[in-house]
């Protein structure tokens, strides 16, 4: 464990350099870190905030600079040492082993691997217990980690750093997937562990976050550190320029439907009492017309991602009817969506958005193989030319079209996913948490995006935790509850205290 250095430093990066395959990711970025406080690293996407936690967690090694813990100078960092001295990490995508019951996940970085030694379960579940009662989590230590949503596995994740009592802990994109009652939960918890003398490097892109609870602010862009200012002497709109270096007139590009030049034609996507036991939905009905973007709001478990993947045919409807322009339909499983002209972009874009190991090209083409292939095999020009056409129309950034997926920034990959799903012309088009986990600047052009295609007609779902976002984008908001359909609010009646209301069941 770490002993504080001089002058309450526990950790300092200085000069910090590092290139991977000739391409500089950090160049002479100083960063230091003091007992208990909560010190903001933030930047666009590709700024190098990723790689300099990497060095600071020691999964990666600096070419240059110096690292320094509690006034010593580490000459080579690695993970165990790293967690020897008391650094733990949070990361946006948790690493849970999926077999293993969340209490047996949370306990064995503490308990070791010691052979021949009896389990007491009684206490796992009521460490886990008592450790989900601090973050405000109400989840079962005896589940599945593999049956867990996103925003559920990341509390995992938050809790098992806090049974570590870490003394510099990072948390990378902690509340991604977290609705706003659960922020609040979790910046609590951030401020008692500050209180308590531990050490914080908070990233997140979530400025509204950043001003809550943040003590410092460090700025990264281009892989230089710009500036580090205390939160009282920066504003919003200053942080903004000096994240993507350019003035952004508002972070979220509110939409209206005069937008589209027309008003929203003819339902694309209607939903008749829909139910799936299986999936906890129940007597949805809700409809969606060509250029309209409708939001889906609620509290994580409330449905929202069961609804989508139930229209998709992931999990089939159980009762009532769908009916896309207008006429029922039968959709048994994705292909039957697809070929009706229903896309669907996923919450975990790791996981079911994008290949990582595949390359750009090869991903954005893989949903309408057809045309780009020739007697069943792909036509590489064919899938060169396509691919381009979307990476010029989305700007996605990108070396070239042979670079694989994983290498881009977060807001790169979605646009990504989100080509995938444009390569078939959907009529209909189902976005799960769409800007989550990216930078205020990709943010802003998926919008525009979203609004683009709104204007040429397409039906926009927009499943998201962000509040402001729905508001700013949809011109309707559907809040679920419960596997249900709470209230549908038009465009002028939408703000956060309805929805809320509706949301919690404070409201008919």
């Amino acid at each position: 464990m770490i002993a504080a250095g001089v002058a309450g430093h526990l950790f300092d990066a200085s000069a910090i350099s590092k290139s991977f395959a000739g391409v500089r990711a950090l160049r002479g970025v100083s960063f230091d870190l003091r007992a208990g406080e909560v010190h903001a690293l933030v930047g666009e996407n590709g700024a190098g905030k990723s790689t300099l936690i990497r060095i600071v967690t020691g999964a990666d090694q600096p070419d240059s600079g110096t690292l320094t813990i509690a006034g010593r100078t580490v000459a080579r960092l690695d993970p165990a040492s790293a967690r020897a001295l008391g650094i733990a990490a949070i990361y946006q995508q948790p690493a849970l082993f999926p077999d293993l019951s969340v209490a047996e996940n949370i306990a064995l970085p503490l308990e070791g691997g010691r052979a021949f030694r009896r389990v007491d379960w009684r206490a796992r579940r009521q460490r886990a217990r008592h450790l989900f009662e601090q973050i405000g989590a109400a989840i079962d230590p005896d589940r599945r980690a593999g049956t867990l949503s996103m925003p559920e596995r990341q509390l995992v994740e938050i809790a098992k750093a806090i049974d570590a009592d870490a003394r510099i802990l990072i948390m990378d994109e902690p509340t991604a997937s977290l609705t706003d009652r659960e922020v609040d939960h979790l910046l609590d918890v951030v401020r008692r562990l500050r209180a308590r003398g531990t050490a914080i490097v908070y990233i997140s892109h979530k400025l509204e976050e950043i001003f809550a609870v943040a003590d410092r602010i460090t700025v990264l862009r281009d892989g230089e550190s710009i500036a580090t200012r205390p939160r009282d002497g920066i504003d919003r709109d200053e942080l903004v320029r000096l994240m993507v270096g350019r003035d952004l007139t508002a972070l979220y590009g509110a939409r209206q439907v005069s937008d589209a030049g027309q008003t929203p034609g003819p339902a694309a996507l209607e939903l008749r009492d829909v139910s799936n036991a299986a999936r906890g939905v129940r007597r949805v009905s809700l409809s969606v017309r060509r250029g309209e973007i409708v939001g889906v709001a609620g509290l994580v478990g409330s449905g929202r991602t069961e609804l989508a993947e139930t229209i998709f045919g992931l999990t089939p409807l159980d009762a009532g009817e769908i009916l896309v322009a207008g006429a029922p339909v039968r959709i048994a499983a994705p292909a039957d969506a697809i070929r009706l002209g229903i896309a669907y972009v996923p919450e975990d874009r790791q996981r079911h958005g994008v290949i990582a190991d595949m390359s750009v090209a090869a991903n954005t083409t893989l949903n309408n193989l057809p045309a780009v292939s020739r007697r069943g095999l792909i036509d590489a020009g064919a899938e060169q030319r396509a691919a381009a056409r979307y990476v010029d129309r989305l700007r996605i950034k990108t070396a070239s079209l042979a670079a694989a997926v994983g290498g881009l920034s977060g807001g790169n990959q979605q646009k990504v996913a989100l080509a995938r799903w444009l390569s078939i012309d959907p009529s209909v088009l189902i976005l799960d948490e769409p800007t989550q986990g990216i930078d205020v600047g990709a943010k802003a052009e998926i919008h525009q995006i979203i609004g683009q295609l709104a204007g040429r007609g397409v039906a926009v779902l927009m499943i998201s935790s962000d509040l402001p976002e729905l508001l700013a984008m949809a011109d309707r908001v559907a809040v679920m509850r419960r596997g249900a359909i709470a209230g549908i609010l038009p465009r002028a009646d939408a703000s956060s205290a309805a929805v809320m209301a509706l949301a919690l069941g404070h409201a008919a």
